[in-house]
């Protein structure tokens, strides 16, 4: 009898006990309080006052490109004009792609002063009053109509080749 009093005593009560629900429900709700405490006071003891700080806009540095090419040692050009250079036609013009068909009209991918390429089929009309004339497999000719000579003639670039 002595064996079965002292296993009961060493055994943790169950946690259906009368008075165990409740002094479990309160120890969490302190837990809950304690920690809840601890935050704000650690919120508002590590705060410090907000001091403003002026910012003061900076000027933009100008340089004179001249005077600094003229430091490095560039001579200047005998004759300066304010009208632009003209442009070669076919500098303009940049062939990316063709899609040649037989049978069919072909499509050209030109970009045009640096814009993005768009798709041309023979025949459409490009800017510069140019028109696509025709497709081959590694370019395109470019002429002031359909049917007149081809001025432009543009090819493909050449693959990379690793």
């Amino acid at each position: 009898m002595n064996k079965a009093i002292r296993a009961r005593r060493l055994a943790p009560p169950p946690l259906s006990a009368p008075g165990m629900v409740p002094a479990l429900a309160a120890g969490l709700l302190w837990l809950a309080a304690g920690l809840s405490a601890g935050y704000w006071a650690l919120l508002a003891w590590g705060r410090s006052p907000v001091t403003p700080v002026a910012a003061v806009a900076m000027a933009p540095v100008g340089s004179d490109a001249a005077a600094v090419a003229r430091a490095l040692g560039a001579v200047a050009p005998a004759v300066a004009s304010d009208t632009p250079a003209p442009v070669a036609a076919s500098s303009r013009y940049r062939l990316l792609g063709v899609v040649d068909q037989v049978g069919r009209n072909g499509v050209a991918l030109i970009a045009i002063d640096s814009q993005p390429p768009r798709p041309y089929a023979v025949g459409a009309a490009l800017e510069g009053g140019l028109v696509l004339q025709s497709v081959s497999r590694l370019g395109a000719q470019l002429g002031a109509s359909s049917a007149g000579p081809a001025t432009v003639e543009l090819s493909l670039p050449s693959p990379a080749k690793n």
